[in-house]
Protein backbone atom coordinates (compact mmCIF):
# COMPACT_ATOMS: atom_id res chain seq x y z
CA UNK A 1 0.00 0.00 0.00
CA UNK A 2 3.15 2.17 0.55
CA UNK A 3 2.99 5.17 -2.54
CA UNK A 4 -0.35 5.25 -3.16
CA UNK A 5 -1.07 8.71 -4.88
CA UNK A 6 -3.59 10.31 -6.50
CA UNK A 7 -3.42 13.54 -8.59
CA UNK A 8 -6.44 13.01 -10.79
CA UNK A 9 -8.82 15.35 -8.73
CA UNK A 10 -6.33 17.64 -7.07
CA UNK A 11 -7.55 20.48 -6.15
CA UNK A 12 -10.55 18.59 -4.85
CA UNK A 13 -8.59 16.43 -2.74
CA UNK A 14 -6.73 19.79 -1.01
CA UNK A 15 -10.26 21.01 -0.40
CA UNK A 16 -10.98 17.73 1.07
CA UNK A 17 -8.08 18.21 3.46
CA UNK A 18 -8.83 21.21 4.36
CA UNK A 19 -12.13 20.66 5.45
CA UNK A 20 -10.56 17.14 7.49
CA UNK A 21 -8.24 19.95 9.30
CA UNK A 22 -11.18 21.64 10.72
CA UNK A 23 -13.34 19.46 11.87
CA UNK A 24 -13.27 18.11 15.20
CA UNK A 25 -11.73 14.50 15.55
CA UNK A 26 -14.25 11.70 16.76
CA UNK A 27 -14.45 10.92 20.32
CA UNK A 28 -14.34 7.46 21.48
CA UNK A 29 -17.38 5.99 20.23
CA UNK A 30 -17.60 7.27 16.45
CA UNK A 31 -14.18 5.00 16.05
CA UNK A 32 -16.90 3.16 14.25
CA UNK A 33 -19.27 4.51 12.35
CA UNK A 34 -21.80 3.88 9.81
CA UNK A 35 -21.82 5.31 6.62
CA UNK A 36 -23.87 6.19 4.07
CA UNK A 37 -23.85 7.43 0.66
CA UNK A 38 -24.98 11.15 2.10
CA UNK A 39 -22.36 10.99 4.76
CA UNK A 40 -19.36 9.29 2.47
CA UNK A 41 -17.49 12.61 1.74
CA UNK A 42 -17.15 13.81 5.36
CA UNK A 43 -17.30 10.65 7.32
CA UNK A 44 -14.38 9.09 4.77
CA UNK A 45 -12.84 10.68 2.35
CA UNK A 46 -12.33 13.95 4.58
CA UNK A 47 -11.70 11.89 7.30
CA UNK A 48 -8.95 9.69 5.57
CA UNK A 49 -6.84 12.99 5.23
CA UNK A 50 -6.21 13.02 9.39
CA UNK A 51 -6.52 9.19 10.02
CA UNK A 52 -7.09 5.76 7.54
CA UNK A 53 -10.53 4.77 7.09
CA UNK A 54 -11.16 1.19 7.48
CA UNK A 55 -14.17 0.14 5.48
CA UNK A 56 -16.07 -3.10 5.41
CA UNK A 57 -19.05 -3.66 3.22
CA UNK A 58 -21.77 -6.09 4.58
CA UNK A 59 -25.07 -7.30 3.41
CA UNK A 60 -27.76 -8.74 5.20
CA UNK A 61 -27.41 -11.47 2.79
CA UNK A 62 -23.83 -12.88 3.76
CA UNK A 63 -24.06 -13.44 7.42
CA UNK A 64 -20.14 -13.22 7.89
CA UNK A 65 -19.88 -9.97 7.13
CA UNK A 66 -20.99 -9.38 10.90
CA UNK A 67 -18.74 -11.32 13.02
CA UNK A 68 -15.89 -9.68 9.88
CA UNK A 69 -17.35 -6.38 11.44
CA UNK A 70 -17.03 -7.54 14.92
CA UNK A 71 -13.62 -8.60 14.56
CA UNK A 72 -12.44 -5.06 13.03
CA UNK A 73 -14.61 -3.48 15.53
CA UNK A 74 -12.57 -4.68 18.00
CA UNK A 75 -9.08 -4.12 16.69
CA UNK A 76 -9.54 -0.78 15.83
CA UNK A 77 -11.17 0.02 18.71
CA UNK A 78 -7.61 -1.46 20.63
CA UNK A 79 -5.50 1.59 18.27
CA UNK A 80 -7.45 4.22 20.20
CA UNK A 81 -8.39 6.98 17.08
CA UNK A 82 -4.89 5.87 15.15
CA UNK A 83 -7.84 5.05 12.39
CA UNK A 84 -11.54 4.75 11.94
CA UNK A 85 -13.72 2.27 10.91
CA UNK A 86 -16.89 2.75 8.83
CA UNK A 87 -19.48 0.03 8.13
CA UNK A 88 -21.50 0.44 4.93
CA UNK A 89 -24.76 -1.59 4.32
CA UNK A 90 -24.57 -2.33 0.81
CA UNK A 91 -28.19 -3.21 0.64
CA UNK A 92 -29.08 0.46 1.45
CA UNK A 93 -25.64 1.92 -0.14
CA UNK A 94 -25.41 0.33 -3.05
CA UNK A 95 -24.00 3.39 -4.81
CA UNK A 96 -20.86 2.91 -2.71
CA UNK A 97 -20.24 -1.06 -3.43
CA UNK A 98 -20.42 0.24 -7.44
CA UNK A 99 -17.81 3.03 -6.41
CA UNK A 100 -15.27 0.58 -4.77
CA UNK A 101 -16.34 -2.03 -7.47
CA UNK A 102 -16.76 -4.39 -5.08
CA UNK A 103 -16.89 -8.13 -6.38
CA UNK A 104 -18.26 -9.82 -3.05
CA UNK A 105 -19.37 -8.88 -0.07
CA UNK A 106 -17.97 -8.89 2.94
CA UNK A 107 -15.45 -6.82 1.91
CA UNK A 108 -12.61 -4.78 3.36
CA UNK A 109 -11.41 -1.29 1.95
CA UNK A 110 -8.70 1.37 3.11
CA UNK A 111 -8.68 4.98 2.82
CA UNK A 112 -5.75 6.82 2.96
CA UNK A 113 -5.55 10.32 2.35
CA UNK A 114 -8.61 10.65 -0.44
CA UNK A 115 -6.85 6.92 -1.98
CA UNK A 116 -8.76 3.87 -2.02
CA UNK A 117 -6.58 1.18 -1.61
CA UNK A 118 -8.20 -2.74 -1.39
CA UNK A 119 -7.82 -4.39 1.72
CA UNK A 120 -9.51 -8.02 1.11
CA UNK A 121 -12.61 -9.99 0.63
CA UNK A 122 -14.45 -12.96 3.03
CA UNK A 123 -13.86 -13.18 6.65
CA UNK A 124 -10.32 -13.63 8.07
CA UNK A 125 -9.26 -14.73 11.23
CA UNK A 126 -8.27 -11.70 14.42
CA UNK A 127 -4.63 -12.26 13.62
CA UNK A 128 -4.86 -11.43 9.64
CA UNK A 129 -7.14 -8.46 10.62
CA UNK A 130 -4.82 -7.12 12.93
CA UNK A 131 -1.74 -7.58 10.85
CA UNK A 132 -3.90 -6.28 8.07
CA UNK A 133 -4.45 -3.23 10.20
CA UNK A 134 -1.18 -2.66 11.01
CA UNK A 135 0.10 -2.32 7.49
CA UNK A 136 -2.64 0.16 6.73
CA UNK A 137 -1.37 2.31 9.63
CA UNK A 138 1.90 1.85 8.32
CA UNK A 139 0.86 3.08 4.99
CA UNK A 140 -0.92 6.13 7.30
CA UNK A 141 2.48 7.32 8.13
CA UNK A 142 4.12 6.74 5.29
CA UNK A 143 1.28 8.97 3.36
CA UNK A 144 2.22 11.96 6.49
CA UNK A 145 -0.93 11.16 8.04
CA UNK A 146 -0.54 12.63 11.31
CA UNK A 147 -3.99 13.02 12.85
CA UNK A 148 -6.06 10.94 15.91
CA UNK A 149 -9.46 10.41 16.26
CA UNK A 150 -8.83 11.20 20.01
CA UNK A 151 -11.14 10.00 22.42
CA UNK A 152 -12.54 12.85 24.76
CA UNK A 153 -10.81 13.53 28.28
CA UNK A 154 -12.49 12.22 31.70
CA UNK A 155 -14.62 14.73 33.59
CA UNK A 156 -12.39 16.98 35.07
CA UNK A 157 -9.36 16.37 32.95
CA UNK A 158 -8.04 18.60 30.26
CA UNK A 159 -7.51 17.06 26.68
CA UNK A 160 -3.89 18.16 26.04
CA UNK A 161 -4.46 18.71 22.33
CA UNK A 162 -7.69 21.09 23.39
CA UNK A 163 -5.57 23.06 26.38
CA UNK A 164 -2.47 23.14 23.77
CA UNK A 165 -2.50 26.65 21.85
CA UNK A 166 -3.31 26.77 18.33
CA UNK A 167 -0.79 27.68 16.39
CA UNK A 168 -1.93 30.56 13.82
CA UNK A 169 -2.14 30.16 9.75
CA UNK A 170 0.27 31.26 8.10
CA UNK A 171 -1.47 34.36 6.18
CA UNK A 172 0.57 33.92 3.40
CA UNK A 173 -0.22 30.72 2.66
CA UNK A 174 -3.85 31.15 3.60
CA UNK A 175 -3.87 33.87 0.82
CA UNK A 176 -2.51 31.12 -1.66
CA UNK A 177 -4.84 28.60 -0.79
CA UNK A 178 -7.86 31.32 -1.34
CA UNK A 179 -6.34 31.89 -4.81
CA UNK A 180 -6.35 28.11 -5.54
CA UNK A 181 -10.09 27.34 -4.37
CA UNK A 182 -10.82 30.16 -6.53
CA UNK A 183 -9.42 28.51 -9.38
CA UNK A 184 -6.99 31.54 -10.47
CA UNK A 185 -3.93 29.28 -10.34
CA UNK A 186 -1.89 31.66 -11.71
CA UNK A 187 -2.59 34.39 -8.72
CA UNK A 188 -2.08 31.12 -6.50
CA UNK A 189 1.51 30.31 -7.88
CA UNK A 190 2.58 33.87 -7.48
CA UNK A 191 1.47 34.02 -3.67
CA UNK A 192 3.61 30.45 -3.60
CA UNK A 193 6.44 31.84 -5.40
CA UNK A 194 6.33 35.46 -3.46
CA UNK A 195 6.87 32.97 0.02
CA UNK A 196 9.37 31.24 -1.23
CA UNK A 197 11.95 34.08 -1.99
CA UNK A 198 11.18 34.80 1.30
CA UNK A 199 11.61 31.46 2.99
CA UNK A 200 12.92 29.07 0.51
CA UNK A 201 13.02 25.89 2.46
CA UNK A 202 9.47 25.76 2.97
CA UNK A 203 8.22 22.72 2.16
CA UNK A 204 4.32 23.46 2.50
CA UNK A 205 4.56 25.92 -0.17
CA UNK A 206 7.09 24.21 -2.84
CA UNK A 207 4.49 21.25 -2.66
CA UNK A 208 1.64 23.58 -3.28
CA UNK A 209 3.65 24.94 -5.73
CA UNK A 210 4.46 21.92 -8.07
CA UNK A 211 0.66 21.11 -8.10
CA UNK A 212 -0.55 24.40 -8.86
CA UNK A 213 2.15 24.06 -12.24
CA UNK A 214 0.30 21.20 -12.90
CA UNK A 215 -2.71 22.21 -12.72
CA UNK A 216 -2.03 25.63 -15.05
CA UNK A 217 -0.51 23.13 -17.44
CA UNK A 218 -3.76 20.47 -17.27
CA UNK A 219 -5.83 23.66 -17.81
CA UNK A 220 -4.27 24.75 -21.27
CA UNK A 221 -3.17 21.01 -22.07
CA UNK A 222 -2.19 20.47 -25.87
CA UNK A 223 -5.12 17.35 -26.51
CA UNK A 224 -3.88 16.97 -29.94
CA UNK A 225 -0.70 16.87 -28.55
CA UNK A 226 -1.30 13.81 -25.91
CA UNK A 227 -3.10 12.23 -28.87
CA UNK A 228 0.43 12.02 -30.93
CA UNK A 229 2.58 10.61 -28.48
CA UNK A 230 2.60 7.19 -28.28
CA UNK A 231 3.08 7.11 -31.77
CA UNK A 232 6.06 10.04 -31.61
CA UNK A 233 8.16 8.81 -28.86
CA UNK A 234 10.82 11.63 -29.57
CA UNK A 235 8.16 14.56 -29.46
CA UNK A 236 9.02 15.97 -26.52
CA UNK A 237 5.92 18.56 -26.11
CA UNK A 238 3.54 15.27 -27.28
CA UNK A 239 5.20 13.53 -24.18
CA UNK A 240 4.99 16.24 -21.70
CA UNK A 241 1.62 17.06 -22.33
CA UNK A 242 0.77 12.71 -21.96
CA UNK A 243 2.62 12.55 -18.67
CA UNK A 244 0.74 15.12 -16.97
CA UNK A 245 -2.25 13.52 -17.88
CA UNK A 246 -1.24 10.13 -17.35
CA UNK A 247 -0.40 11.84 -13.46
CA UNK A 248 -3.69 13.50 -13.27
CA UNK A 249 -5.42 10.11 -14.15
CA UNK A 250 -3.43 8.39 -11.51
CA UNK A 251 -1.31 6.57 -13.83
CA UNK A 252 1.92 7.87 -12.20
CA UNK A 253 4.12 5.14 -12.76
CA UNK A 254 3.28 5.73 -16.54
CA UNK A 255 4.17 8.61 -16.60
CA UNK A 256 7.56 8.42 -15.03
CA UNK A 257 8.54 5.36 -17.22
CA UNK A 258 7.19 7.47 -20.59
CA UNK A 259 9.75 10.37 -19.69
CA UNK A 260 12.43 7.63 -18.86
CA UNK A 261 11.58 6.25 -22.23
CA UNK A 262 11.63 9.70 -23.56
CA UNK A 263 14.91 11.20 -22.28
CA UNK A 264 17.04 8.38 -23.56
CA UNK A 265 15.27 9.56 -27.68
CA UNK A 266 16.56 13.57 -27.02
CA UNK A 267 19.18 15.07 -26.34
CA UNK A 268 20.42 19.00 -26.02
CA UNK A 269 17.96 21.27 -24.07
CA UNK A 270 14.88 18.64 -25.09
CA UNK A 271 16.26 16.23 -23.03
CA UNK A 272 16.84 19.09 -19.99
CA UNK A 273 13.21 20.18 -20.23
CA UNK A 274 12.52 16.13 -20.17
CA UNK A 275 14.72 16.07 -16.52
CA UNK A 276 12.90 19.31 -15.44
CA UNK A 277 9.96 17.75 -15.99
CA UNK A 278 10.44 14.13 -14.27
CA UNK A 279 12.39 16.23 -11.13
CA UNK A 280 8.75 18.26 -11.01
CA UNK A 281 7.36 14.46 -10.88
CA UNK A 282 9.85 13.56 -8.11
CA UNK A 283 8.73 16.67 -5.73
CA UNK A 284 5.25 16.09 -6.41
CA UNK A 285 5.41 12.09 -5.12
CA UNK A 286 7.57 12.64 -2.30
CA UNK A 287 11.03 11.23 -1.18
CA UNK A 288 8.92 9.03 0.77
CA UNK A 289 6.83 7.44 -2.47
CA UNK A 290 9.22 4.08 -3.32
CA UNK A 291 8.72 4.41 -7.10
CA UNK A 292 10.63 8.01 -6.73
CA UNK A 293 14.47 6.10 -5.89
CA UNK A 294 14.16 3.72 -8.76
CA UNK A 295 13.33 6.47 -11.40
CA UNK A 296 16.31 8.20 -10.08
CA UNK A 297 18.65 5.99 -10.68
CA UNK A 298 16.77 5.04 -14.27
CA UNK A 299 17.50 8.74 -14.76
CA UNK A 300 20.62 8.85 -13.93
CA UNK A 301 21.76 5.58 -15.59
CA UNK A 302 19.64 7.54 -18.81
CA UNK A 303 21.44 11.31 -18.16
CA UNK A 304 25.20 9.55 -17.36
Amino acid sequence: MAGAVDLAALKARNEAAARAAEAPAPTAGQYVVDVTEAGFQTDVLDRSFQVPVLLVLVSSRAPSGDQLAATLETVVTQQAGALVLGKVDVDANMRIAQALQAQAVPAVFAVIGGQVVPGFQGALPEAQVTEFVAAVLQAGREAGLSGSAAAPAADGETDPAQAAPEVPEDPRLTAAEDALEAGDYDLAAERYQAILAQEPANAEAQLALGQVRLLQRLDSIDAEAAARADGAPDDVPAQLAAADLAVAGNDVQGALDRLLRTIGLVSGDDRDVVRTRLLEFFDLLGPDDPRVPAARRQLTRALF
